[in-house]
């Protein structure tokens, strides 16, 4: 099994006036790069990945794996509802060097457990690539079953699975059938804690976007031994991760990086700006934990 395990996160995507905000992708690279982030998966959910045009992936992912050479993995997410389109994406950044993609459910086409099998075969049958496989069924409206996993698992480069579905009865089969032949990844930053009581090895977080080092930490302190101290790290994260979550994300996050001086809030449609409530309440959430002056 490949020695993926720590606090990845799932990186916003930058825009400004409708384009990709260069300048503030190089903020939050550093940003991640200063608190020892183990890995970085640009174009993602939380990155806007169906909105993110061909050209600008490409950009992306070069300025990642600039910033990320000798200092984190880059994952890139090259999922799609088209087995060819995946394929070819995922084509496309084995040829840029990444260390690994994250390829998602097909979403809309309700594909049956064989089709998932089929599709995330054909992916992994394209390309020499490490895979992370992407379980999301709240935005996909499909589940990836542990059972499927487990066929999935005994394909070489089939490596890891985010496990979003938000239930820990998924996470335990899917660590009772594959064993050590996948590492299993929280895609949910209020479970990330609970998963890994279990043996999932790390995040792919939408939290870590605003405290990348308590993430790190807690991750850490949990794979070295110190419960209690992870324990105490989740307790105090709990609020303010509730608050990211209130409308769909990335609003809130970005909300979060907005107020932080990170990068701009602005979303592409179909999204748009969070409600004057919701912001509220990510910048109250942010003064408590620390981030944001009072």
């Amino acid at each position: 099994m490949i020695d993926w395990k720590g606090s990845f996160v799932a990186l916003v995507t930058p825009f400004r006036n409708g384009a990709l905000d260069e300048q503030a992708l190089e903020r939050l690279l550093d940003y991640q790069t200063a608190a020892g982030t183990q890995g970085v998966v640009p174009c993602a959910t939380t990155g806007e990945g169906p909105t993110i045009l061909p050209d600008e992936f490409l950009r992306i992912m070069t300025m990642t794996m600039k910033k990320g050479k000798g200092k984190f993995k880059v994952l890139a997410y090259t999922g799609s509802n088209d087995t060819l389109r995946t394929i070819t994406r995922t084509q496309e950044a084995e040829k840029l060097g990444v260390d690994g993609a994250l390829v998602v459910t097909p979403y809309y086409n309700k594909p049956t457990q064989e089709g998932l099998y089929q599709h995330f075969k054909s992916v992994a049958h394209a390309t020499k690539l490490p895979l992370m496989l992407y379980n999301v069924p709240s935005r996909t409206g499909v589940s990836l079953e542990p059972g499927t996993i487990a066929r999935l698992a005994e394909i070489k480069n089939i490596v890891a699975v985010k496990e979003a579905s938000g239930d820990l009865d998924n996470a335990s089969q899917i660590m009772a059938l594959c064993g050590d032949r996948i590492a299993v990844f929280s895609g949910d930053d209020l479970l990330t804690l609970p998963m890994m009581a279990v043996g999932a090895r790390g995040v792919v977080s939408v939290l870590a976007n605003v405290a990348p080092k308590d993430v790190n930490k807690m991750v850490n302190y949990f794979l070295s031994g110190k419960i209690e101290e992870a324990r105490q790290i989740h307790l105090k994260q709990f609020p303010l991760t509730k608050s990211l979550f209130a409308e769909t994300s990335p609003g809130p996050i970005k909300a979060a990086l907005n107020l932080l001086g990170l990068c701009h809030a602005e979303m592409r449609m179909p999204l748009v700006d969070v409600a004057d409530e919701t912001r509220k309440a990510v910048k109250a959430e942010l003064k408590k934990y620390g981030l944001l002056k009072q």
